[in-house]
C-alpha cells in the first residue's frame, strides 16, 4: 500500500507556543518560538476536508491576527506563516515560487552572511534562489548550501514533536480526618511508591516532591522539598516528609492527601577507579535534615564568604552536594593550618616585635619576625576590627601566625605553617 502524503501546517500568531490551540488538529507539535509552532497534520484531509479547509479551520481556532500557512513541506510552511498575512496554502512543487517574494530577513542564519547577501544586492528568497548552490557552498560551507535548500522550498529538517510534560501527582480523600504522623505516613509511603513505580515506567526521576494538605479548618498546608540530585527512591522520600512534618506539623486534622513529584532525567554519575567513595547524596540530605531537625535550620549548612576582609568571617548557607567529580587540589609547597578559635598567647614584650611567646601547648623563643601588618574593617558598624599580624619562627623551627587586636591589646595565636 502506498504510503500517505506527508502534509504540514505552520502557525504564527502572537503567544501560540504556549496555548492549547495547535494540539486540537494535531498530536505532533514543534514549537520554534513564542509566536510559531509546526503541526504534522497529515491524514487530517479524511475530517475537515481539502488543506484550505483544515487552513480555515486553524485560523477559526487561533484567532484573527494568526497566519496559517500549509505545505508539504515544513520548512516552507513555516517561512510562509511568517511572511505572508492570513491563510496560505502550497501546493506541491510551487514552494520556491511563493517563497519568492519573501525578504531575506525572515532567514534565521548568522547577521554576518546576511549583511554579505544584502551587499551583494540580494533581497528576497527568488535572488538567492537565482544563484549557483555550489557557489554558496563555496563561499559560506554548509550553511550556504542549507540556505539553498530552504528559499527552493525543498525537503528540510524533520519535524521534532514537543514532549508531553506529563504529572505525576497523586491523591487520596479520606473518610475520617489524621492527626498522627503514623497513619499518615503509611499513606505517604503508598502514594509515593505507586508515584516512583510512575517515574520508572517512564525512564525519569524526581527533582522536587510537593505534598499539599487540605485539613478539616478548610486550610492547606502546602510544602515543597528540593533534592540535590534527581531521585526516586520511595523510601528516601517518605523519610524527608517526615522529617518535615516533625518540625513543621499541620495546624489541624488532615482530610485529603495530595503529592506531585516533579519529574527530571535521572542521574548518570560513573565512579572513578582510583578515586576514594563519596557518600550518596540521597543519603547524605538525609543526614543534612536530620541534624537541622536536631539543632535547628539555621546552624546546619555550608560555610559562606560574606562581604568583608574580616578574617575567619563566613555565614551558613544552604547544604550542598559533594561535586560529581574529585576536585582537582594544586600542590602546594606551603600550607597554613588554621587554629579555631584563635589560642590565646602571651608575648613577651607585650609592646613592639614580640621576643617570647607562650601559649596552649606551644612555647618557645622567636628566633625571627616579620611585620607587623595592620587589617582593620566594619569601621561604619557597632562590630569595628582591627588587628596587627606577625609571622615569627621559634626556637623549634615551627612558623606561626601570630597577631594583637589592636583595640584590646590581646595577643592571639592565628594558625602554624607547614
Amino acid at each position: 500500500m502506498k504510503g500517505e502524503s506527508k502534509l504540514f501546517a505552520a502557525i504564527h500568531a502572537p503567544g501560540i507556543a504556549s496555548s492549547g490551540i495547535p494540539r486540537h488538529f494535531s498530536p505532533h507539535v514543534q514549537s520554534l518560538d513564542p509566536h510559531s509552532v509546526l503541526l504534522d497534520i497529515s491524514g487530517m484531509e479524511r475530517l475537515l476536508g481539502n488543506p484550505y479547509s483544515i487552513a480555515k479551520a486553524i485560523h477559526a481556532q487561533a484567532g484573527p491576527q494568526a497566519n496559517v500557512a500549509i505545505s508539504a513541506n515544513p520548512n516552507a510552511a513555516v517561512y510562509a506563516a511568517r511572511g505572508y498575512p492570513g491563510i496560505v496554502v502550497i501546493p506541491p512543487g510551487e514552494e520556491a515560487a511563493r517563497l519568492g517574494g519573501l525578504p531575506l530577513d525572515l532567514l534565521e542564519t548568522a547577521p554576518e552572511i546576511l549583511d554579505v547577501l544584502h551587499r551583494w544586492g540580494l533581497h528576497t528568497f527568488r535572488d538567492l534562489a537565482a544563484l549557483p548552490e555550489s557557489g554558496l557552498a563555496e563561499r559560506f560551507g554548509p550553511e550556504g548550501a542549507r540556505l539553498y535548500q530552504l528559499v527552493q522550498g525543498r525537503d528540510g529538517v524533520p519535524l521534532r514533536p514537543d514532549a508531553l510534560l506529563k504529572i505525576f501527582s497523586e491523591s487520596v480523600d479520606l473518610d475520617d480526618p489524621i492527626e498522627l504522623l503514623e497513619p499518615l505516613s503509611f499513606l505517604l509511603s503508598s502514594l509515593l511508591t505507586s508515584l516512583c513505580r510512575q517515574l520508572q515506567g517512564e525512564g525519569l526521576a524526581a527533582l522536587a516532591v510537593t505534598l499539599n494538605l487540605a485539613l478539616t479548618d478548610k486550610t492547606r498546608h502546602e510544602r515543597t522539598l528540593s533534592f540535590p540530585v534527581p531521585s526516586r527512591d520511595p523510601l528516601h522520600f517518605l523519610k524527608l516528609l517526615q522529617l518535615d512534618l516533625q518540625a513543621r506539623p499541620p495546624a489541624a486534622p488532615i482530610a485529603r492527601v495530595a503529592i506531585t513529584l516533579q519529574p527530571a532525567r535521572p542521574r548518570s554519575l560513573q565512579s572513578g577507579l582510583f578515586v576514594p567513595p563519596t557518600p550518596a547524596p540521597e543519603k547524605l540530605e538525609l543526614t543534612i535534615q536530620r541534624l537541622i531537625a536536631l539543632v535547628g535550620i539555621g546552624n546546619v549548612g555550608s560555610p559562606q564568604i560574606v562581604d568583608t576582609h574580616r578574617p575567619g568571617a563566613f555565614r551558613v548557607g544552604p547544604p550542598l552536594t559533594p561535586p560529581p567529580s574529585p576536585v582537582q587540589v594544586p600542590a602546594t609547597q606551603l600550607a597554613f593550618r588554621v587554629f579555631r578559635p584563635s589560642r590565646p598567647a602571651q608575648v613577651q614584650p607585650r609592646e613592639g616585635p614580640p621576643e617570647h611567646l607562650k601559649a596552649q601547648s606551644i612555647q618557645g623563643r622567636v628566633l625571627h619576625c616579620a611585620g607587623p601588618w595592620r587589617t582593620s574593617g566594619d569601621w561604619w558598624t557597632t562590630n569595628p576590627w582591627a588587628r596587627d599580624d606577625f609571622d615569627i619562627e621559634l626556637s623549634d623551627g615551627t612558623i606561626y601566625r601570630l597577631y594583637r587586636d589592636a583595640f584590646t591589646g590581646k595577643w592571639f595565636l592565628d594558625g602554624r605553617y607547614d
